[in-house]
Formats: structure tokens, C-alpha cells, sequence
């Protein structure tokens, strides 16, 4: 897959509420002078021709700030969502930034953990259709359940009080999507989606089951073997374990 071809979008504009700093997580810093942005920007810099950040209304001018170079030279766009509607409604509302790109690679705004070498693979292995890293996890947040034939049928989600199962596949906030289609099947999927029983939300997770199981987009799944990169920065531990983590790459 071309580079030139790719556009990376970053979901960004959740609050970071459990994390107590008051600042959007991308922003965080896990070394002197090093916030989870530049590690992502880092990550996904050699792979796709321009990076798309969706942020908050309170977090746009910090980071506009942080990243004013490279917005100034075109290489990175930011939007807003003005409110907090969930991951989809932050993708699709910043459409016109990507709809000319064949593929989007969308990458959760707290993924510090993600590698090189898994942005690298996903990006190579996508053809079409929907490319996901899946990787066991002992106790999974979220789980994926695939039938022998390899189509997505369900995404477990525990947020929305959803029991998933010891061993199960996880994401590791990464998710490669060909754009052909893809405004049009998530209009569709809004008619029939429910409302997570929890959050109240349209997720952006069961769409990817909708667009495997129901609308036949092909799946292809990269596996991940590290666990760790499934670790996004949520809590006070998570950014404690980012900040070792990014000390072990620094060595």
C-alpha cells in the first residue's frame, strides 16, 4: 500500500477525566519534553502522507500549539469535535480531511504503547476492506469474536457492561479502513445502531462487526503478541507504565 495513500487519524478530543492533569492525554508527557503526541507522530510519520488530529474545543489551541510546526507545513490538520458524541462521530465528522485518501489508519489519541513494527505491518498487510492487530489479552477490556471463516461477529466492550472472556483477542487502538464506501456504510449503520447500554454512546467498535458481518467487507487480522501495546494512558498507572516504557525504547 502507498504511503501516499494513507491519511492517519487521531481521535483526540476525549477529556483524560481519570488521569486528573486537566489536559487532552495526547498532550501528556511521558519524558522531559516528550508527550504521547510526539511518540504517535513518531510512529506514523513513515507510513501515511498526512496525519488528521481531532480534538476538543478546549484542547484545539494547546495543541495547535504543540504541534505548530508540522501543522504549518501541512503535514498534520486538526479539527473539533465540539461534542463528546464517541470515537465514530469524531472519525466521520472530520470525513472531508480524509475522504480523498484510499485508506484511513485510525489510531486511538492515547496509544503510547503502539510499535513501529505494528503501524509498520498493519499498513503493509491492508488491501482492502478492514485490517486490524488483534492480540490475546488474560483479562480483556475489549474482545473480538471471529467465526472460523474469519468475519468479525461481535465486539465485546466491558465499558458497556459487555463480560468479555479470559484470553479473548483485543485491539491495540489501531484499525485500517479503505475509505470507498465507508461515509456511506457508517450513515446506514446509524439508522440501525443502538446506543451503548452504558455510555449511551453509537460506538465506533460495533460498526467494525456491521461492516465484516453485514456489509461483507473482507477482514484481515495482524497479530500482535505483546500485550503491553494494548495499553493505552487511561489512568495513573497506565501513564506510570508509559513512562517506563519510553525509558526502555530511549536505551
Amino acid at each position: 500500500m502507498p504511503a501516499e495513500r494513507v491519511c492517519a487519524v487521531i481521535p483526540a478530543a476525549g477529556r483524560g477525566t481519570r488521569l486528573g492533569l486537566g489536559i487532552p492525554k495526547i498532550m501528556v508527557e511521558i519524558a522531559d519534553g516528550v508527550t504521547v503526541w510526539h511518540v504517535l507522530h513518531e510512529r506514523l510519520r513513515p507510513l501515511v502522507e498526512h496525519i488528521h488530529v481531532v480534538m476538543s474545543p478546549e484542547g484545539e489551541g494547546p495543541f495547535r500549539a504543540l504541534a505548530a510546526g508540522r501543522i504549518e507545513s501541512g503535514a498534520v490538520s486538526v479539527s473539533v469535535q465540539g461534542r463528546p458524541t464517541g470515537m465514530g462521530g469524531a472519525i466521520f465528522g472530520a470525513a472531508p480531511h480524509w475522504d480523498a485518501h484510499g485508506t484511513i489508519l485510525v489510531v486511538w489519541g492515547d496509544q503510547a504503547g503502539l510499535s513501529p513494527v505494528t503501524a509498520g505491518r498493519v499498513v503493509e498487510a491492508h488491501e482492502k476492506g478492514l485490517t486490524i492487530p488483534l492480540v490475546p489479552m488474560p483479562d480483556p477490556y475489549v474482545e473480538y469474536e471471529l467465526d472460523d471463516d474469519g468475519t468479525l461477529l461481535r465486539v465485546r466492550q466491558s465499558r458497556e457492561g459487555d463480560e468479555c472472556r479470559p484470553g479473548g483477542l483485543s485491539d491495540v487502538g489501531v484499525f485500517c479502513l479503505s475509505t470507498e464506501g465507508l461515509h456511506e456504510a457508517w450513515t446506514r449503520y446509524l439508522d440501525e445502531a443502538a446506543p451503548g447500554a452504558r455510555t449511551g454512546e453509537v460506538n465506533f467498535l460495533p460498526f467494525l462487526p456491521y461492516l465484516s458481518r453485514e456489509r461483507g467487507w473482507p477482514l484481515t487480522v495482524v497479530p500482535v503478541t505483546d500485550p503491553d501495546e494494548a495499553r493505552g494512558v487511561n489512568t495513573a498507572d497506565d501513564l506510570a507504565f508509559a513512562r517506563r516504557a519510553h525509558q526502555r525504547w530511549a536505551r
